[in-house]
């Protein structure tokens, strides 16, 4: 882009308000409050937002020795420190809201560009770039000052600028919308979920009535009350028959750091296993000859893998189709037998049923779960309906789940047209006119 097709160049240095936190000496316990001035941090930040709701209050006296950082409608902000380079734009701002020392405060000094512009450049590839760029091989998780001023970009005149931000909101309200659907229906199906575990379905597929409307379908286990001829069995008892069902490894000199290889069979670990997902993004391997010494901790289709350690809890079903793979001692890998229990049912109570929520917090220190030991899942107990009611109970669930994927893979779809164009409108590549009349259309 050059100034000559009536873009021109800008820095931060040259054309913004640039501040992080001045003169304050870090704040006392006391020096919090229940209500006042709003105190902003990076873990505020939601979708591009600051939520209000979730932020601390500080002191009147606090917040007026705060000049420079005091904010107002419209202004930007950088995280400096930790997650850098999380954005949010100041909307529906208090009266009275200031930053902590984590953040930057950003906003045009000489009216040259408009906020939501800088927003969304901020947001695009090319401050990814330059935080690459400029933080690659430091040993300090930090952004100063000195190195975010040398942050430069092109712009259009403002007209230009409110037409580019018009057709990247319509696509962020896109995404907004759906992901609040999303979230609905998470929330619809988590109840719907709770009550197939304890009330179960019928032959028709159709939900029993709660125990007080039938006390007699109803009898007591160690979970409480269930559905009669369910049981509430230790997770231990569902493994399947086979040498070492639950497992996780190896560990220590089975598998050292420069025996992993650039191809072969994958070794999984923490990015593999999501909620509900399995990634196939491999990285590690093991040649075939390494993987037939530790073939006890080979990872079989139908697995339920749960991450123990960095990210405590997440599960997902190993799908077919990705042939012989390695679990790590990041993992427990867990064989159930299918004549017992559906690994999809175990899976969803592992990810989000309160009765193995409240579980773990009993298990862990001081409520927070570093790793998940062994015993905290053998001696899990879950309800186990009858294998007739089980898939019927699978069924349901997959058809929930379908649906979420659906709209999951829409913001998916949204997000990646969003990258496209925001390539194309910041870098001046394709007319903003042509695209406003389709958005129209």
């Amino acid at each position: 882009m050059s100034e000559s097709q009536g873009w021109k160049r800008y820095t931060i240095k040259e054309n913004a308000y640039l501040r992080g936190r001045i003169g304050w000496q870090g704040l006392r316990a006391d020096e919090f409050c229940l209500e006042g001035p709003y105190l902003v941090t990076g873990t505020d930040f939601d979708r591009g937002r600051v939520n209000w709701t979730n932020c601390y209050h500080v002191s009147e006296a606090r917040f007026c020795e705060a000049v420079p950082i005091q904010l107002r409608e419209g202004d930007l902000l950088v995280t400096k420190d930790g997650t850098i380079g999380k954005i949010a734009h100041v909307q529906d701002c208090p009266d009275q809201a200031v930053l902590n020392s984590g953040v930057f405060l950003l906003r045009c000094a000489d009216g040259s560009f408009q906020h939501r512009f800088l927003y969304h450049v901020l947001t695009s590839h090319h401050f990814d770039e330059f935080l690459r760029q400029n933080l690659a091989g430091s040993t300090i998780n930090h952004l100063y000052q000195y190195v975010f001023e040398n942050f430069a970009f092109f712009a259009p005149d403002n007209a230009h600028q409110e037409r580019i931000c018009r057709i990247l909101d319509l696509i962020d309200t896109q995404i907004e919308m759906t992901d609040a659907l999303i979230a609905k229906q998470e929330r619809v199906r988590a109840g719907l979920m709770q009550d197939l575990f304890m009330r179960g379905v019928d032959e028709h597929g159709q939900l029993r009535p709660p125990h007080e409307e039938a006390p007699h379908l109803y009898h007591q286990t160690e979970l409480g009350l269930l559905p009669k001829g369910w049981e509430a069995p230790k997770l231990e008892s569902l493994l399947a028959p086979i040498p070492t069902p639950m497992r996780s490894g190896p560990f220590g000199s089975a598998l050292l750091k420069h025996e992993l290889a650039t191809s072969g069979i994958p070794f999984l670990g923490i990015d593999n296993i999501h909620v509900e997902h399995f990634k196939s993004n491999f990285i590690r391997f093991v040649t075939p000859v390494k993987f037939a010494e530790l073939s006890r901790y080979r990872v079989l289709p139908d697995d339920v893998v749960i991450t123990i350690m960095g990210t405590v809890g997440r599960c997902c079903v190993i799908p077919d189709g990705f042939g012989e793979m390695l679990s790590s001692k990041h993992l427990w890998t867990m064989t159930f037998d299918q004549s017992k229990v559906l690994p999809e049912l175990v899976c969803w109570q592992l990810n989000h049923a309160p009765w193995v929520l409240s579980w773990f917090r009993a298990r862990s220190q001081g409520g927070i779960m570093d790793a998940i030991q062994s015993s905290t899942l053998k001696e899990l107990r879950l309800p186990l309906p009858l294998m007739t009611e089980q898939p019927r109970i699978l069924k349901i669930y997959r058809e929930a789940t379908y649906h979420l994927q659906m709209m999951r893979d829409e913001v998916s779809k949204l997000a990646l047209q969003k990258s496209g164009l925001m390539q194309d409108l910041l870098t001046g590549k394709v007319s903003v006119a042509s695209l406003l009349e389709r958005a129209a259309a």
